[in-house]
């Protein structure tokens, strides 16, 4: 995947636009290429085989899966900008990296860089899954643009959470945001597209759909877990992000609503406070006393069993073995 997303990227219409230009797209094509789980990709070729059996997959679907990391590529740098995140895949995140020094006005400059690249790269990922040559691209390239428009209106509702009090966010909040930013996005969409590519009939692509929703919850909430109670060396980014940026994910909402007024209002005060080490254990230890991590993990195995149980109504045997261990895998990942 690496080779195509270099091959991408490096289109020959840009070999003349400048090296202020060339400098950028090599750090921009430094960053999309390193090490990373490439769940997307996988995802539309597990689709695809999952939708024609043993058939050898041809090049065209790999194009138009190359288009989709790019895509995500685009999708992390926004957010990450949104986010004020300082790392990405054990790296430091686009904007931070195209920073030119740690004054406002440079890292301001590594921003607007960053905004202007991932624009670059959403253009070139539609480009080259319109053009990759496989059988109806249009029409997955359509419905991954219109799922693109829902995740937006996801990562609106998680920066409005980010600022709202405890006491007014829901479970159904939190659920939404999964729903929106994870599970459409980056589980039904490439599985649709590519049981799409693949011409599966509609009961194949509707039991692919079901499986994505659930498998995209719980690989979301996994992430909530690993937001909050993660490894830094294994993640390749902090540990307690999550808690660090304010967010309020699913086992912080299930600990406050588990939890007594005396551990609502600690719970309040650490969301308000300092996040410093101390701070982070504090956090950690209140969500396993009130609950909020075994709820978390509860929610997660049954989703977990819901995409299988979607799954078994996909009728090549060995494509759907594999794409059942992949999400299971997914489901309880540790980075």
């Amino acid at each position: 995947m690496s080779a195509a997303l270099e091959l991408a990227l490096r289109p020959e219409d840009e070999a003349g636009l400048g090296a202020e230009w060339a400098r950028l797209s090599e750090k921009v094509l430094g960053y999309v290429t390193r090490p990373a789980k490439r769940v997307r990709p996988a995802l539309l070729i597990a689709g695809y085989r999952a939708s024609r059996g043993e058939e050898p997959v041809p090049d065209a679907v790999y194009r138009f899966a190359a288009g989709l990391e790019i895509l995500h590529a685009f999708m992390l740098v926004h957010d990450d900008i949104a986010d004020r995140a300082e790392t990405r895949r054990g790296g430091a995140s686009l904007h931070r990296l195209l920073a030119t020094s740690n004054s406002a006005d440079g890292q301001r400059l590594g921003q607007d860089l960053a905004l202007v690249s991932g624009d670059h790269l959403f253009a070139r990922a539609v480009e080259l899954m319109l053009s990759s040559g496989a059988p109806n691209a249009t029409e997955a390239t359509l419905q991954m643009l219109a799922i693109c428009r829902h995740t937006a209106a996801g990562q609106a509702l998680d920066l409005a959470l980010a600022q709202a009090p405890l006491a007014s966010v829901t479970l159904f909040e939190t659920m939404r945001v999964a729903q929106l930013k994870t599970a459409r996005y980056g589980f039904v969409a490439p599985l649709l597209s590519g049981a799409l590519l693949a011409g599966a009939p509609s009961n194949t692509r509707d039991a692919l759909s079901r499986a994505g929703r659930h498998a995209g919850i719980a690989f979301q909430l996994r992430d909530d877990v690993l937001g909050l109670f993660g490894d830094d060396q294994v993640a390749g980014k902090s540990g307690a992000a999550d808690f660090i940026e304010g967010k309020r994910t699913f086992p912080i909402i299930a600990a406050w609503t588990r939890a007594d007024a005396a551990g609502r209002a600690e719970l309040e005060a650490l969301m308000d406070g300092p996040k410093d080490e101390a701070a982070i254990a504090r956090m950690r230890e209140a969500l396993e006393r009130h609950g909020g991590r075994l709820a978390t993990e509860r929610v997660i195995a049954r989703c977990t069993r819901a995409a299988l149980k979607a799954l078994a109504t996909v009728p090549h045997g060995p494509g759907r073995a594999t794409l059942e261990q992949f999400l299971s895998k997914l489901a309880n990942r540790s980075a």
